[in-house]
């Protein structure tokens, strides 16, 4: 049987935004705390290595505190916390596209895709779902991540991306596409 958090979430998540507010440093952590393996866990699903999510979870937490007193409790802590790490990783992507843009230029191409394996490498090799998703773009990574591995409703997604729900699903509906299509190979029937 699951338990739904119901109001018991909102009510930490009240208490834990007064403390914060009222300064108590134990309160800062405690945040930290309560949500860095939720957080990394999907900065990492998002952008595929622990370096670049660990980038992303520092730039979540000091968004987050940088913006607390903007926070009106419409929503729980974590999908605000969520919203803020989705921006970061949009702006993480956008750098990194920027980045491989000005690298096209030497030779250097070829490292900048070191951690997302090319369909073209991947035909003889044994590809798994992590490599399959990482080959997604970053709008349908968002999707399967947040459906498929976090187990989010549509009505969260919608939420957490700011995106109408019937955009979510247009978008799952693609990103399942691209993955069937990535991994038929691999696929056996019986």
């Amino acid at each position: 049987m699951v338990k739904k958090r119901g109001n018991l979430g909102s009510n930490n998540d009240a208490q834990l935004l007064r403390r914060i507010r009222s300064g108590d440093p134990a309160a800062d952590h405690a945040l930290v705390n309560q949500y860095a393996q939720y957080l990394f866990g999907l900065a990492y699903s998002l952008v595929g290595n622990s370096a670049d999510a660990e980038d992303v979870l520092q730039e979540t937490y000091a968004g987050a505190f940088r913006g607390l007193a903007s926070f009106k409790s419409r929503s729980s802590i974590k999908t605000w916390l969520t919203q803020i790490l989705v921006r970061q990783v949009a702006r993480h992507h956008r750098v990194q596209a920027r980045h491989k843009a000005t690298s096209m230029d030497t030779d250097l191409v070829a490292d900048s895709h070191q951690n997302v394996p090319s369909p073209a490498n991947i035909a003889g090799a044994k590809m798994d779902v992590e490599d399959a998703i990482r080959l997604l773009s970053p709008a349908h990574r968002e999707v399967v991540v947040f459906r498929e591995l976090k187990g989010l409703s549509y009505d969260e997604i919608a939420e957490v991306l700011g995106l109408p729900r019937g955009t979510v699903e247009s978008r799952l509906f693609r990103a399942r596409q691209q993955l069937k299509k990535l991994l038929k190979d691999y696929m056996t029937y019986e």
